[in-house]
């Protein structure tokens, strides 16, 4: 076993855990980011709003979304509301328009680009974590670690932050994700746009991306999906029938599903406090949000810079910033909640399915004690 000490411990990967690395970097720390290596592939939440370009920027990051395998996101159809196909393009944005991301390649650049900060990385996961006399104890792999701060970037999991705070579910919204590719035989050129469209189920999400492949999501609730289909293929294809649009465009453009189904999950959780002393959650580990917001990582890359700039000041005996991140952060929250209310609350032709009832007289107030 080797022994180290260390200032901070970013625990998680992802964009928060590789976020809040190049800020603490670019404040002359030198973190150690524990993060075991995910199991690659493509993943869901492809939209990255104009909000975050500056934060892209203050992490000197703005060039990764130029990259050739990101798209701008030019025009947004919407079935929400009306049996009507509603057309919003960028232009009206004086901010530019959105990035439809390959989340995959984004998240590894933004990696890279913390790593050649002189980030050390352990790929290991967290064995044992316990906090005596202000300090931090870690096992990781082979290493026992002592640490002054930790930043809880785990994800939903919330690894630190569950022990430390109390944690709220607003819903238990799950996606159905699958990526499309089209016939070569087909001849439909496919349009370079997102659809939102919702149906008595749930809602869709589907947008082309950069390499021409069609990355689709479905949002439902768990007890709502179908389990009777053994084949997550079967399922969907039950599912599209339900939709004006969705369907129709997979079908018309000749695209098939080339990787499997996943289920994941995606309602709104969140800790509060979301920092304390000697640890801060970022990233979904503090606040993750129904995709219908888009914010998903603009709040990633915010709580990251946010979080890792208080655990500089708190090092320093300022407390200051990781009160005021906190209240932040547990403000915002509320903000989403009660805008995520009206939104659904515009669809008003389901209003007697599970899924919309339930979103017109939820209120978020469930503690959570696990969060399967």
């Amino acid at each position: 076993m080797r022994n180290a000490t260390v200032p901070v411990a970013v625990l998680g990967g992802g964009i928060a855990g590789a976020a809040a690395c190049i800020t603490l970097a670019a404040a002359g720390l030198r973190p150690l980011w524990i993060a075991p290596l995910g199991r690659g592939g493509d993943k869901p939440g492809e939209h990255l709003a104009p909000a975050a370009w500056p934060l892209l920027s203050k992490l000197g990051s703005s060039d990764l979304v130029a990259r050739s395998y990101h798209r701008p996101a030019g025009i947004t159809f919407s079935s929400w509301g009306s049996d009507h196909l509603a057309e919003r393009h960028s232009m009206v944005h004086l901010e530019g328009p959105a990035t439809v991301l390959n989340r995959m390649r984004f998240e590894a650049d933004l990696a890279d680009r913390a790593l050649n900060l002189d980030v050390e990385r352990i790929s290991a996961p967290v064995a044992q974590v316990s906090r005596q006399d202000d300090v931090w104890h870690l096992q990781v792999g082979d290493t026992r670690l002592r640490t002054f701060f930790l930043l809880d970037a785990t994800g939903r999991t919330a690894f630190v932050a569950r022990s430390r705070a109390s944690r709220f579910r607003a819903d238990r919204l799950a996606a159905l994700v699958g990526f499309l590719e089209q016939d070569p035989q087909a001849e439909v050129v496919p349009t370079r746009a997102t659809l939102v469209e919702a149906t008595a189920s749930g809602w869709w999400y589907v947008t082309l991306l950069a390499d021409d492949r069609l990355a689709l999501n479905h949002y439902t609730d768990p007890d709502l999906i179908p389990f009777g289909s053994s084949k997550a293929q079967a399922l969907l294809d039950r599912l599209s029938q339900e939709t004006r649009y969705v369907g129709r465009w997979i079908d018309e453009a000749g695209f098939r599903f080339v990787t499997p189904i996943k289920a994941t999950s995606a309602g709104t959780t969140w800790v509060a406090p979301a920092a304390g002393i000697g640890w801060a959650a970022i990233g979904d580990a503090a606040a993750a949000f129904d995709p219908l917001s888009s914010h998903g990582m603009t709040t990633a890359l915010w709580t990251a810079i946010a979080g890792a700039e208080a655990s500089v000041a708190a090092l320093s005996g300022d407390l200051r910033p990781l009160a005021a991140y906190a209240t932040k952060v547990a403000t915002g929250v509320q903000e989403f909640l009660s805008s995520q209310r009206e939104i659904y609350r515009r669809e008003q032709r389901f209003l007697n399915e599970p899924f919309w009832k339930r979103r017109h007289s939820q209120h978020a107030s469930n503690t959570l004690q696990d969060d399967t």
